[in-house]
């Protein structure tokens, strides 16, 4: 069976490098006009003349999704410049300050909550209005496996992607007898600039590995992957879902 994404249009955020960048790509090769937002305004342009090379179609928008007007905006470009938007990808975040409660900055929390978890709530403010008018559609937001069990010293972007967890349920219950479907993706240990310093601490990363039963990392086209069924036909009966990528590490 083949699913038809012509005339579609998506919107991502974080797509500038890792996941966002390999969903960004992957949406527009599978025939998506895609908007490649994110807060670095090279890598924007970068994914999006990526995109084109390959004969996709794709504009680059620059957005901090912690400033709302900057996501309303975002959701603006998709609208102006490819007439309407259907699928929206949550993606932005960063992983924060790993220092004990008791010796961590307040600005560092307030950070991480402004950009994980306020940035999602921002998206899904302006993208739904958006989708519904052209008629329906779906949303991912990026979570973690962190969000379920929370990682050692990783207080604060685990409590923001346990968060995410929730907001994705509640809305997609909210939404889904409008032909809204919200669901969320929950990577594991994926090898991105994000996750960089793990992978560069040999013994670290070898107890991590050892911990996944596949015994290995995974690339960000495998949560690529995951985020186009998602956005498809495929799923068309699939909302409030929380759906692990993580080789089998939370089995």
């Amino acid at each position: 069976m083949k699913y038809s994404f012509s005339g579609r249009v998506a919107l991502v955020t974080g797509a500038g490098s890792g996941i966002g960048e390999a969903i960004a790509r992957l949406l527009a090769s599978n025939g998506l006009s895609v908007v490649v937002s994110d807060v670095s305004a090279d890598n924007a342009q970068r994914v999006a003349k990526l995109i084109s090379a390959d004969g996709g179609q794709a504009v680059a928008n620059v957005a901090d999704v912690a400033r709302i007007n900057d996501v309303e905006a975002a959701v603006a470009c998709a609208v102006d410049m490819f007439g309407g938007l259907h699928f929206a990808v949550n993606n932005a975040g960063i992983s924060g300050d790993q220092s004990p409660v008791g010796e961590l900055d307040p600005a560092a929390w307030s950070r991480v909550i402004d950009i994980n978890l306020n940035g999602v709530f921002y998206g899904l403010r302006h993208q739904i209005p958006a989708i519904l008018r052209s008629g329906g559609g779906a949303i991912v937001n990026t979570a973690s496996i962190n969000g379920l069990s929370p990682g050692n010293m990783q207080g604060i972007y685990s409590i923001s992607k346990a968060a995410v967890i929730s907001m994705t349920k509640s809305f997609a219950m909210e939404c889904a007898e409008f032909n809204v479907r919200v669901n969320a993706l929950l990577p594991g240990l994926t090898k991105t600039k994000f996750a960089g310093a793990l992978f560069q601490q040999e013994e670290i990363y070898k107890s991590a590995i050892a911990q996944i039963p596949m015994h290995r990392h995974a690339e960000p086209k495998e949560m690529a992957g995951t985020v186009l069924y998602l956005v498809s036909d495929a799923s068309s009966y699939v909302t409030g879902e929380c759906v692990v990528v993580d080789g089998g590490f939370t089995i």
